[in-house]
């Protein structure tokens, strides 16, 4: 599959869909290194990617139905986000590591830096034959689920689900609002 196709057809695939096997660690390896090439002005590295597999996925199981209870869901509801967090063979947590104060890189480029990280480990992984999904949503404001996976300062962006697809992608059209996305900039007359 060529680049463009590639980019054009990579779609999200949620963790109900994917299955074992989940990429090893060269083929994390890998999407970190896609990752890393993304435009990062000042080279901070503003974020951090942090695996879940193996008997960490109990842990986090555990540490999502406490979050349930927190968010005041009922025990069917407690349950069910204890099972989502099992479904996906790996979960990558993303982690911003901003540096509020930099004197040369303000906060929005850090955070663009970070998109771009998140946009090209996506991408890595779909070229590696994975479906992938980012969640997050309240779970990752939640304050015991922060303290679980940040240092201080950082902030939870939300989880990437990872696997091998059960099924294929749904077809998406093509996107609207391309009209609004890509203009032509005219200068202000004076």
């Amino acid at each position: 599959m060529d680049a463009m196709t590639l980019l054009t057809r990579r779609a999200s695939i949620g963790p109900k869909h994917l299955t074992e096997p989940g990429p090893d660690d060269g083929q994390l390896r890998q999407m970190l290194e896609a990752a890393l090439h993304a435009p990062d002005h000042g080279e901070l590295v503003p974020y951090r990617f942090k695996v879940v597999r193996g008997g960490a996925r109990q842990a986090m199981s555990r540490l999502f139905g406490e979050a349930a209870r927190r968010a005041g869901k009922d025990d069917a509801g407690v349950a069910l986000d204890e099972e989502r967090a099992l479904l996906p063979p790996v979960t990558v947590a993303v982690i911003a590591r901003q540096d509020m104060g930099h004197p040369q890189v303000p906060a929005h480029e850090q955070w663009v830096a970070l998109g771009g990280a998140l946009t090209n480990f996506l991408n890595a992984a779909h070229a590696l034959g994975f479906g992938g999904k980012m969640l997050s949503g309240a779970k990752a404001r939640d304050p015991g689920l922060v303290a679980a996976f940040c240092e201080p300062g950082e902030t939870l962006v939300g989880w990437i689900a990872l696997g091998t697809p059960a099924r294929a992608a749904k077809a998406r059209p093509p996107k609207a609002g391309a009209d609004q996305a890509l203009m032509t900039w005219q200068p202000p007359t004076r």
